[in-house]
């Protein structure tokens, strides 16, 4: 019988370093030929959409899809794990807690490759679950000296400035404009569905 592990579960047992190592690991396989993704399908419904992502690492003995609906604005996230040897099923996993790690380790690995070593002001411009854990991963991989936070409405970026000041460790500042949060800042972070 495969292991099914919940959101709660997910958060309990997976850390945005173990996420970043995770996630690291697979761009290196990826990069030597080592594994094997698809791009995103998407099917079109009526009342939302439904996507499917696959990948497999055989040197791991793991192959997966990722299975996410949007049905009348609802999300609602799948990982489906299996064996590269037997193609037993092995889990079924919660996974909106999982992408967004996931999503933020990869700007994690990104920014450890890309970005100037040197301490650097971070701006981020949007304030959901996403950009929490894009900055989370950041941080664990760069020297940050401050952060701004731009978000459309004032109350959103002040709570997420004092949320993630507490989590980070570090002062994490509201910009009252994208301008001056572009302006201030080493590196951006960008996550917001706001056009």
């Amino acid at each position: 019988m495969p292991l099914y592990l919940t959101e709660a579960e997910v958060d309990q047992l997976i850390t945005m370093q173990d996420a970043i190592e995770s996630v690291e690991a697979g761009f290196e396989a990826m990069s030597n030929g080592e594994a094997a993704n698809l791009p995103r399908q998407r099917l079109r419904l009526p009342a939302g959409v439904f996507n499917i992502m696959s990948a497999a690492i055989p040197a791991m003995g793991v192959m997966g899809l990722k299975a996410y609906g949007v049905v009348k604005g609802r999300p609602t996230f799948h990982i489906q794990l299996s064996s590269t040897e037997t193609g037993e099923l092995l889990a079924i996993i919660e996974a909106s807690r999982l992408g967004q790690l996931r999503t933020g380790a990869a700007s994690g690995v990104a920014t450890k490759y890309m970005a100037r070593d040197v301490p650097s002001i971070i701006g981020v411009i949007g304030s959901g679950n996403q950009a929490q854990t894009q900055l989370e991963a950041v941080c664990r991989v760069h020297q940050v000296s401050g952060v701004k936070v731009f978000s459309r409405t004032a109350d959103r970026r002040e709570s997420f400035a004092e949320e993630m000041s507490a989590r980070i460790g570090i002062q994490v500042s509201p910009a009252e404009t994208t301008e001056s949060c572009v302006s201030e800042s080493d590196i951006l972070l960008v996550i917001t569905g706001a056009s």
